[in-house]
């Protein structure tokens, strides 16, 4: 037996032995959680526990199939149960159904079906058209009050709920669902959790399965999911965990790193191990780190280590703009060996990155880009207003837009316009019967404006859409009502800015955004050693050299974090994990950078990098 713990330390052979009772791993990264789980569950099949009665539970399908793939070349025995808690639950539901007579239907396999019921019920309800943003939002705010198990009117009063009518909107939800059969992911874990607790046959049954409970990566798990998990335990309460509090950074999906903080309020016996050693970072790294989440108050307190050597100290390096950070990273590159990735708070920051690096003709990797960037309300309405200048005519391209211009057209002088056949909207409406000097003067002013447009540079037109046309007036007063905030807004105008600049007409510039799209889809290629992935998607990883971009107030920690300071320091808390998390996916180098402008808005630097400034000097 001795031959299974060849590449373990004392203190994991230790952990790997615990057999009977409840225990919780923390774990801190580069710790080897993954290695630690294997050769503990190698280790109870070797004692003569059926592989079949050893539940693991994963956080992911990706990291279920690495488990599985990796416990596979340690041992040929593949009855082992490596499973999402989703999947598994799936399997719970599926088998109740069958069994009570049940008719569930997943509503997440039809395509968009989920999304267009949200949207059809939030429209219903609010009287408005939910932008694609807004309508995420409500949707992740629905699942959250599921997996935290609270009623909607609980949810909508003391969790600071930004989706309008959230209680009307989850009952509509609901009441659809159950009236067409369908669940959801979240109805997954909501519904077994209630089977397990209720009803008698099938708590005991799947009891009976399972005499050893793991879970895997501990601090992303809901409530829901723990009391499943805790409920599946009993009586026996053998549940190994592997977490890291200081790692939990899916608070808007219910993880939280409380339940981990009050593991040893549910059992009295529950045997803590602390893995403390870093294998991967070098001493700088671990240092400093440790330093910048020992600032964190709702936490284990751990004295992470390494043997590893001192490396390069972290780099902070502070820039005009965005487009000096990409090109630091430019000149910086060839001079690095190894592995390097560049992480961010939020997908869009990939638009500028990777439009720069393609016209550097630099290789790139992209992990999981979900990006709304193509399809946003002011890339749509840039792109219609623009193409609008060169046809006066187009009155159906004209109606999506022209409320958010200057000129005061109405719904009238449009129902109007719709009886005339015309070249020029603007000619039509100037013979509008009894219209008012004022009226005539905008009309007037508007055609002109869409004659410059015309003929202007698109690296211009953005600026000129924006502040002679009045499209920034338009987003001000309703930022809100959209589910946006002037700095995300900024944003999105600031990367459309950057792709119009080499374009030199709409065509190219619409055929720049569709190349884009393409590149963010495309596969990646294992000879190809730079990586790109927001801070959430890294998690797990680990590189030669690490670069994080885009680091200001607001992004991170983010503005909702921020806003809602002093009453609530725990979002800010979570915010310091996540930062720490990308600090911690290097092995080497950390390059850390703050873009003073962004689309000539000044940008404060991140708090974090003056936390770490601080740390630095202790």
């Amino acid at each position: 037996m001795e031959g299974i713990f060849l590449e373990l330390t004392e203190k994991q052979k230790l952990v790997t032995l615990h057999r009977d009772g409840p225990a919780l791993v923390l774990a801190v990264p580069g710790a080897g959680k993954t290695t630690i789980l294997l050769h503990r569950t190698l280790n109870l099949i070797k004692t003569g526990i059926d592989a079949k009665r050893i539940l693991t539970i994963t956080f992911s399908k990706a990291a279920t199939n690495e488990m599985s793939k990796r416990f596979s070349k340690m041992s040929s025995n593949l009855n082992t149960n490596f499973l999402t808690i989703h999947a598994f639950s799936y399997k719970i539901l599926l088998d109740y159904a069958r069994i009570r007579g049940k008719n569930y239907k997943l509503i997440e396999e039809k395509k968009s079906l989920k999304n267009q019921v949200l949207k059809n019920i939030y429209i219903s309800i609010n009287n408005t058209y939910p932008t694609e943003d807004l309508l995420d939002m409500t949707s992740n705010e629905i699942s959250l009050c599921k997996n935290l198990l609270l009623n909607p009117s609980s949810f909508e009063n003391n969790f600071n709920c930004q989706t309008a009518n959230f209680q009307k909107i989850f009952l509509s939800y609901e009441n659809y669902k159950k009236e067409n059969h369908y669940i959801d992911f979240d109805d997954m874990l909501t519904l077994t959790y209630k089977i397990l607790k209720d009803d008698a046959y099938f708590k005991n049954k799947y009891r009976s399965y399972f005499d050893f409970i793991q879970l895997d990566e501990g601090q992303d798990t809901s409530y829901v999911q723990f009391l499943i998990l805790k409920l599946l335990a009993k009586p026996k309460d053998n549940i190994f965990i592997v977490a890291d509090d200081d790692q939990s950074i899916y608070g808007f999906r219910g993880a939280k790193p409380d339940e981990l903080l009050k593991l040893n309020e549910t059992y009295k016996d529950l045997k803590i191990y602390y893995m403390e050693e870093n294998f991967r970072s070098s001493k700088n790294i671990v240092n400093i780190s440790n330093l910048f989440i020992g600032q964190n108050q709702n936490r284990f307190k751990k004295a992470i280590c390494t043997n590893n050597d001192w490396k390069n100290p972290v780099e902070l390096i502070k820039l005009k703009n965005s487009l000096d950070q990409y090109e630091f990273i430019r000149d910086k590159l060839p001079k690095l060996q190894g592995s390097c990735a560049i992480l961010y708070r939020n997908n869009l920051s990939a638009i500028g990155l990777v439009e720069f690096l393609e016209r550097n003709n630099i290789d790139f990797n992209i992990k999981d880009n979900k990006n709304k960037f193509f399809s946003h309300f002011i890339v749509k309405d840039i792109i219609d207003i623009i193409n609008f200048s060169y046809d006066l005519s187009n009155l159906a391209l004209y109606q999506k837009f022209y409320y958010k211009l200057e000129g005061y057209i109405s719904k009238r002088h449009i129902a109007y316009l719709k009886n005339k056949v015309t070249d020029n909207i603007f000619k039509e409406l100037m013979a509008y019967p009894n219209l008012p000097p004022y009226y005539l003067k905008n009309i007037s002013k508007l055609a002109s404006d869409f004659k410059i447009l015309k003929n202007m540079k698109l690296s211009k037109a953005l600026s000129f859409i924006q502040y002679e046309m009045g499209y920034n007036k338009y987003l001000e007063e309703n930022a809100k009502r959209l589910g946006e905030n002037m700095n995300s807004i900024s944003e999105y105008l600031f990367y459309i800015s950057l792709i119009g600049e080499n374009a030199k007409d709409i065509d190219e510039f619409i055929g720049r955004l569709k190349h884009l799209q393409f590149l963010l889809r495309k596969p990646n290629d294992s000879n190809i050693n730079l990586f790109l992935s927001t801070i959430h998607s890294s998690k797990g990883l680990e590189f030669t050299n690490v670069f994080m971009i885009d680091l200001i107030d607001g992004n991170i920690p983010s503005k909702s974090a921020i806003d809602i300071l002093p009453d609530d320091t725990l979002g800010l808390e979570e915010e310091r994990r996540l930062f720490y998390v990308a600090m911690t996916r290097t092995k080497e180098n950390l390059f850390l950078i703050y873009p003073y402008y962004r689309n000539n808005i000044k940008n404060e630097m991140s708090r974090f990098l003056i936390e770490l400034e601080g740390c630095r000097d202790k």
